[in-house]
Formats: structure tokens, sequence, C-alpha cells
């Protein structure tokens, strides 16, 4: 025998069902608008920018034309519009950079990277034909950094906070990350770095085994120099005022000048894992 509910609950069970009916509905009606909304602010973002990374062909970029400290160019590919670098030929120690023909001064550049665990990258600007520049670091491997900044030149200075480990599962396979803190930076003295994110902020933000989106901001003759990780302001540098023991500002202007190429690395020497890959795409930049 069916059982009847009491009359007076009956109304209020149907005004439930229908509210929870309304719910399940309400993210359909609204996707269009959100779509819209996610369009509009990708848009915003992306103001001003203009590739400079076809997603065919290295055209606009040229491997270093003479032999530096990491090697004499390395191994540069793309596919599906993804650039790949690695030794060359793999596992050798001879590597290289991948240099922008233009030079550029002040900008804002967007990257998106995916590094296999292992090797050491990273992103050169105001970057000679030499091999020197301002490094935002992309050192994936045990005693790494990603996102903070390094002096590549002669006289060469590292600003790394902390540095990173890698988790391995029984296969080696990366599945996660942890932190400890640089030694040298329990030397430094208060003004070398404006702003530099805590690694429990930067474990947060960055995604393992997937792609992560790198900006920088360059700016100045003695550079102001701010960088993001998945939106997480990692650093900010001050050029004109940094403390740091070893960086002299008349120094580095006078090897690197007021523009460069940005550049992608592979690092030389028998580090790099062989079969071993740094991976970029959709690299874009605003001139400022």
């Amino acid at each position: 025998m069916k059982r009847k509910l009491p009359p007076d609950l009956s109304p209020i069970l149907s005004r439930r069902q229908f509210h929870l009916a309304s719910l399940a509905l309400a993210p359909c009606a609204l996707a269009p608008a959100n779509r819209q909304l996610h369009a509009a602010q990708t848009d915003a973002a992306n103001h001003g920018f203009h590739s400079i990374f076809n997603g065919r062909t290295i055209e606009g970029w040229h491997t270093n034309r003479q032999k530096i400290g990491h090697g004499s160019g390395g191994r540069w590919r793309v596919n599906q519009g993804v650039l790949t670098g690695e030794q060359d030929p793999p596992g050798s120690g001879n590597g290289g950079l991948l240099l922008s023909d233009k030079k550029y001064a002040d900008f804002e550049l967007s990257i998106e990277m995916n590094p296999d665990w292992g090797p050491c990258s990273g992103v050169f600007f105001r970057c000679t034909e030499q091999g020197a520049g301002f490094q935002m670091y992309v050192d994936y491997h045990d005693n790494g950094n990603v996102g903070h900044l390094r002096g590549e030149m002669p006289g060469a200075f590292a600003l790394m906070p902390f540095k990173i480990d890698g988790l391995l599962d029984d296969q080696k396979r990366l599945t996660g990350l942890t932190t400890k803190p640089d030694p040298r930076v329990l030397k430094w003295p208060a003004g070398v770095y404006e702003h530099a994110c805590t690694p429990q902020a930067w474990l947060k933000a960055w995604r393992v085994n997937d792609w992560n989106t790198a900006r920088i901001r360059c700016v100045g003759k003695y550079p102001q120099i701010s960088t993001w990780i998945n939106g997480l302001n990692v650093c900010r540098f001050n050029g004109e005022t940094c403390t740091l023991p070893g960086y002299d500002k008349q120094r580095v202007f006078g090897m690197l000048g007021r523009s460069g190429s940005i550049g992608l690395q592979v690092h030389g020497g028998k580090g790099w894992p062989k079969g071993g890959k740094c991976r970029w795409r959709h690299i874009k930049i605003k001139e400022l």
C-alpha cells in the first residue's frame, strides 16, 4: 500500500524539489555568460602582447652562434605547438641557448613551461650573444629553484632564497616537491629582494607534472624585475638598490647594456639526464 504524505508536508516538499531542480539547471543557464566573462578576462590579460613563437618552427630565433660555456646550442624541436630543448646529442653534455633574433629592453613576457624532472634550464633576458644575462631559474631538479633570479655572467650572482627537492615513487616518477632554505640566504643583508614569496606559497602555486605559466616584467636601466608563477608574485628585484654582496649595477650594465635577447637554456654538463627535455609554448611579449 502506498503511504500518503500528510497534506501539510506535500507543498513543502514540492517547493523544495522545485528549488533543487532550479539549482541543478542554473549552471547550464549561466554557462554562456561565464564563457563570455572568461573570454573578456583573457583578452584583457593578453592586451598588448604578441607571440614571438609561431608554434611551427623556430623562425625568429637562433642558437648561440659561437660556443659558450653550456655548449654549441643544444637541440631544439617544435611539435604541435610545443618547443622542446635538450642536449645535442642527448646526454652528451652539449647544451646552449635559443635566443630571440629581436632584442628587448623594457618588456613583460608570458611563457608556459612543462619541464621533465631533472633538467636544468632557465629563461634569460637582456641576454648577449655570448650568453650573459639575467635569468629566471627553471632548475627543475634536486637543489634547484624555479622563478627566482640569477645573474648569469662573469662574476655570476645567485638570488635563490630556497631550493626544491623532488618526491619520487618506486618507479622514480615525480609525485611532489619539498623545499629547504639555501644556506647562502643566511648571509644576505636586508634589501636583496624587495619581495620574495614563501616556500609554502610557491609549493601551493606550482603544478607538478603539468603546464605552468611564468611571467617576467623587466624595466629600467638598472632593471626592476618581477616574476610570477601561475599568478603568484615570486620575487621583485630592484637593480638600482639591491644589496647582494658581489652585485655591482654599473658592472652589470656595462656587460649587458639596455637591451638583449630573450633566451631559453639547455644547461651543459653531465647533470642533464639523457632523454630529459624542457618544454615551452605560448611565448608572448609586450614591450613597455
